[in-house]
């Protein structure tokens, strides 16, 4: 991947309509974004569809990037990451969380399913992961999920837990930061 100078002369340059660094811009991070993307939508048609959707918004709203706010992949990043929450809002709009025995498999194109050692690979990341989640305080816990896996902001967050947007804020990041640590271990 391209270091953060060429992606902000990228952008610069995108935003000033220059195809070819658009295109170049897409072939340095459009890896690196689907995987972001195929992590949270968990669906490879999604997942296109949510890369598609991203660039096109790069591309409309290029100028609108701040140096001085971020690295640029970051910047890139925030734009995957808020498509497919919006992406799963619209497609699963009362999801809840399956219990382990009951998660159904992890599909791609046209019902494809993982092969039974990535899925029990997938099955152990995701009991470590619950292990994990129980160590969380009750605020936490409840921050994390809605945060993650229902597609709050921390604007909605605050919200529906009625609680100041910096409290909301610093439960989703302090959450984070143990599970981290708990998935190290």
């Amino acid at each position: 991947m391209a270091d953060a100078a060429a992606l902000m002369q990228m952008l610069s340059d995108t935003a000033s309509g220059n195809q070819r660094a658009f295109r170049s811009l897409y072939e340095a991070t459009s890896p690196h974004l689907y995987a972001v993307l195929i992590r949270i939508l968990q669906r490879r048609d999604w997942a296109e569809e949510a890369l598609q959707d991203c660039y096109l918004k790069v591309w409309q709203k290029a100028e609108s990037y701040a140096p001085d706010k971020g690295a640029p992949l970051t910047w890139l990043q925030t734009i995957a990451r808020y498509r497919a929450l919006d992406l799963l809002r619209m497609k699963r709009p009362e999801t809840e969380l399956p219990e382990e025995d009951e998660a159904p498999p992890m599909t791609f194109a046209a019902g494809e399913a993982l092969d039974p050692e990535l899925r029990a690979t997938e099955r152990e990341g995701i009991a470590a992961l619950q292990r994990c989640m129980e160590n969380l305080g009750g605020e936490q816990r409840q921050s994390v999920l809605l945060a993650y896996y229902e597609g709050y902001t921390h604007q909605e967050l605050s919200q529906r837990l009625k609680k100041p947007l910096g409290t909301v804020k610093s439960w989703v990041r302090r959450g984070l930061q143990q599970l981290r640590e708990c998935l190290d271990a």
